[in-house]
């Protein structure tokens, strides 16, 4: 993969800020709402959260203006002239969208009024920061780079192979012997299969777009990237859970959610993730379909 990572403000990142507790605060706020399932909890950790921003950031701003002035107070312009970006503003970009998709369940239904609402909620909670940060804020901080690491390269080709026969050795036996698989809805006529491959391909595409995109992008601004990638682990992997991934699916979804963020970081390609994610998919579907209706795909998996 190329080393190359995505676009980031030309910034100072410390290893370990207290500036990290407010963002760690925010991201709890998804266990909160898609794990424990209790929404006041939630508010509480994002209101706190951006309290503490808002207070680290005046601190920083205090400290910023000190170092201006200088020991004469000469009020010189800082030397590196960049503003850092806002941690409020970030943070507050995360956390409207987590208040969106928190508004409406996240357990798998498959009628038209179920759909509609995963279309709006999902929907909105990508759409919404988008315009605030672009609109409203005015720094374009979040981006979809489709194709912002060039041609893929022999190893990313690879690995699309690898990501079909892991998950052909691995889905199967967490789907069936778990029994997690109950947590999405039976799906035995023509209509029902084909609502939720588009359903599974959907919800694929809009994890890259808001937890890739929009909080690990956000929170690289302010923190190493190892950090933002295990910030928006949390949230992924919470958001996962309550969709159906539970007993002991933590142990798949993490890894996957660290390794998202960590080839778009390398490729800076949306395309390539949405790829890796939906080939994934693929993969999950037809389990589905293999354990709703016995017999009918024995052939294809082990389980």
């Amino acid at each position: 993969m190329p080393a190359s990572s995505t676009a980031a403000p030309a910034l100072v990142r410390p290893s370990w800020t207290w500036r990290l507790a407010p963002a760690l605060l925010v991201c709890l706020a998804a266990p909160a709402f898609f794990v424990v399932r209790v929404a006041w909890i939630g508010w509480t950790l994002l209101a706190v959260g951006l309290a503490l921003a808002l207070v680290a950031e005046r601190r920083r701003d205090r400290t910023a203006r000190s170092a201006a002035a200088g020991p004469s107070g000469s009020g010189a312009a800082p030397v590196s002239g960049i503003r850092p970006p806002s941690l409020v503003r970030d943070l507050s970009l995360i956390a409207a969208g987590l208040l969106i998709v928190s508004a409406i369940p996240l357990k798998a239904e498959l009628d038209d009024l179920s759909i509609l609402r995963f279309a709006v909620a999902l929907g909105g909670a990508v759409a919404v920061p988008y315009a605030i940060s672009r609109w409203a804020y005015r720094d374009h901080a979040v981006r979809f780079p489709w194709r912002g690491g060039g041609r893929w390269t022999a190893f990313q080709w690879t690995w699309l192979v690898a990501v079909l026969v892991l998950g052909w050795l691995i889905l199967p036996f967490y789907f069936i012997t778990s029994g997690v698989y109950l947590n999405w809805p039976v799906v035995d006529t023509p209509d029902l299969i084909a609502r939720l491959f588009v359903g599974v391909g959907g919800v694929g595409i809009w994890d890259e777009l808001f937890f890739i995109c929009t909080c690990f992008a956000l929170l690289r601004r302010h923190f190493p990237d190892w950090q933002a990638n295990v910030l928006q682990a949390v949230v992924f992997v919470s958001f996962l859970w309550e969709l159906g991934y539970q007993a002991w699916g933590p142990l798949l979804t993490i890894p996957f959610a660290l390794l998202q963020g960590f080839i778009f970081m390398k490729t800076r390609s949306l395309a390539y993730v949405v790829t890796v994610h939906l080939l994934f998919d693929a993969v999950v579907f037809l389990v589905l379909v293999h354990a709703h209706n016995p017999g009918a795909l024995d052939g294809l998996f082990l389980v």
